[in-house]
């Protein structure tokens, strides 16, 4: 049974909505695996969201981030754990860290999540209003990104945006 400190806790957590996560190029890095061209078509939404991002970049001084597609794959799969479990979270991310070491050739990542937001500008907006994801948007070492979007059966979005350092 859970105490009322730890459903507070977990209550505040999850009002957040917005996560932020990082990793530096200390992590352990698995084996190379071999990795297939993988092909993904992008949603409007996704097209959306990465065209924000970039004029957000361009318009500081900031290169323009490449879409990869293994990171988009990644991506992908972490919407669809959250969207199966029912919240949004930054589980397993080391795993998806070393998945794109070793298959993608990055130095460092991290990872922006949100839930709830219907569009591409409000999600922006809300990563770019927080100090941690607008931190890790703004970090001028990110070359390539991958983006996801999945909407639950409520009709609720859930996002991760993954950027990557080569």
């Amino acid at each position: 049974m859970k105490t009322i400190t730890q459903k507070i806790l977990i209550l505040a957590f999850a009002s957040f909505m917005l996560f932020s996560c990082a990793t530096d190029d200390n992590d352990e890095i698995l084996l190379k695996e071999e990795v297939v061209d993988i092909q993904l078509t992008y949603t409007d939404l996704e097209s959306e969201i990465t065209t924000l991002i970039n004029e957000y970049r361009s318009s500081n001084g900031l290169s323009t981030l490449n879409v990869m597609n293994i990171v988009s794959f990644e991506a992908e799969t972490h919407t669809e754990y959250m969207v199966q479990v029912g919240e949004v979270n930054h589980d397993n991310f080391n795993k998806r860290y070393q998945y794109l070491v070793a298959n993608a050739d990055a130095k460092s990542a991290s990872e922006n999540v949100a839930y709830g937001y219907n569009s591409a500008e409000s999600v922006v907006n809300a990563w770019l209003n927080s100090p941690s994801h607008k931190e890790i948007i703004n970090n001028p070492s990110f070359t390539d990104f991958g983006i996801s979007t999945k909407i639950d059966s409520n009709g609720k979005y859930y996002y991760t945006n993954i950027f990557i350092k080569k």
